[in-house]
């Protein structure tokens, strides 16, 4: 990990970089493959999961009898985890349902909003390195809280074309309508265009690699919506001298191992915490399976002693990670403060990981610093809201001149006329 003291506001810009992936570089060849899967349908698909995930598939979707025989390969701990969690995801999302208002603009003018879910939506889940049934959990419950009509599941199987059990068991008790064993960018073309098995879908969410990051933002461009612009994990941990180093180290490690491109940051206002997290950094790490991947990670993360909490403040919102964990005193006057973050944890108990699996918060979070103008996968991220309007003779009669002279000085003459034939017919 890479310490700077003290540095000037100026080398923030730099100093807060992320580890940099050209995805544009990939695009030809992702177009290349989305171009197949919109021509071929389930055999192009069939084709490149040979290819890129080394498996012969006969059939892409999931029957059954595979879920029923998941179900019975979950160990009972497993089970009741991810039923709290689901439990506790249900509760937060459930409390973020829209109640629109009536509101009268002016008398004889109503206005108001519906919530509409999305009728189709896509969840792509990676199998790489991990299986992440957690994510099954954080994109399908909220798409089922918000009632969308359809929820379409892409996974990558293993090489004897099976799909991890905890994957399988979490979409079924998150109430997931469809599973599809097809990952990366042929997943995200199936369910952008449609297939024979896989239907096409009006919204995808979900993780992945550069390759899903590209395929995501091309099919972005015209065939469906994504969730968010996606990078690689990241955490930041705020901390003063009364932070416990061994948290604060075992918080910036979990982080790591997402991938080798991860980033933790530690921002602090206390130098002897500092040398205690890269000691206790150092010490942790030689004990985890994932060392490897911790251990490239850390090579793109920072420690940093900023002179006051001021400075720290200004410093994560400028940096607006996806997490950031509070560990000082006065956590909740700082946790005011902060303007730019996707989730924030607060105080000396508070991990990311609880995010990550069971707090009941959305773990699918803005990265690379478009948390300064996006926000988490929510309720709402699987619903439209629709406007609607009523106007009574008394409402026109009030509005309806102005609407009249607005019109004609944009040189829109029909919109004019619009309401200036239905005024004459009150008269």
């Amino acid at each position: 990990m890479k310490i700077y003291k003290h540095p000037e506001q100026e080398a923030w810009a730099e100093l807060l970089k992320r580890p940099e992936i050209d995805s544009t570089s990939l695009f030809e060849t992702v177009r290349v493959v989305l171009d197949e899967i919109k021509q071929g349908g389930d055999s192009a698909v069939i084709k490149y999961e040979a290819k890129f995930d080394k498996v012969q598939l006969q059939s892409l979707a999931v029957s059954e009898r595979e879920i029923i025989e998941a179900e019975q390969k979950v160990e009972p701990a497993l089970k009741e985890a991810i039923c709290l969690a689901k439990s506790n995801i249900e509760k937060f999302h459930q409390a973020q349902r829209f109640e629109g208002k009536k509101v009268e603009t002016t008398p004889g003018v109503t206005c108001w909003q519906k919530a509409v879910a999305i009728e189709k939506v896509g969840l792509y889940i990676p199998g790489g390195t991990a299986p992440l049934f957690s994510t099954v959990l954080m994109l399908a419950i909220p798409a089922r809280i918000a009632g969308c009509a359809e929820i379409v599941l892409c996974t990558p199987p293993n090489q004897e074309g099976c799909i991890h059990p905890a994957i399988l068991y979490a979409a079924k008790v998150a109430g997931v309508s469809k599973i599809f064993k097809a990952g990366g960018i042929q997943a995200i073309g199936a369910m952008a265009y449609g297939t024979e098995s896989i239907p096409k879908v009006y919204k995808i969410f979900g993780p992945g690699n550069q390759y899903v990051t590209a395929a995501k933002q091309l099919v972005g461009l015209r065939e469906v919506a994504i969730d968010m612009p996606a990078g690689p994990s990241e955490v930041e941990v705020l901390a003063d001298e009364t932070a416990n180093p061994r948290f604060v180290a075992a918080d910036l490690l979990s982080q790591a191992e997402h991938g080798v491109d991860s980033q933790a940051v530690l921002i602090t206002t206390s130098s002897e915490l500092l040398n205690e997290v890269l000691s206790e950094v150092e010490k942790q790490l030689n004990e985890l399976p994932r060392k490897e991947i911790a251990a490239q990670s850390l090579k793109n993360s920072k420690l940093i002693l900023v002179k006051n909490m001021d400075e720290a403040i200004a410093m994560t919102n400028e940096y607006a990670p996806e997490h950031l964990i509070i560990e000082a005193a006065n956590y909740m006057q700082l946790a005011d403060r902060v303007v730019n973050a996707g989730s924030v944890f607060l105080g000396h108990l508070t991990p990311e990981s609880a995010g990550d699996y069971a707090s009941g918060t959305n773990h699918t979070l803005p990265t690379n610093g478009y948390a300064k103008a996006y926000s988490g996968v929510s309720l709402d991220s699987f619903i439209r809201k629709i406007t609607f309007q009523e106007i009574t003779p008394q409402g026109i009669e009030a509005i309806g001149p102005a609407i009249e002279i607005m019109a004609a000085n944009e040189a829109l003459d029909a919109h004019k006329n619009a309401v200036t034939i239905r005024l004459s017919e009150l008269k």
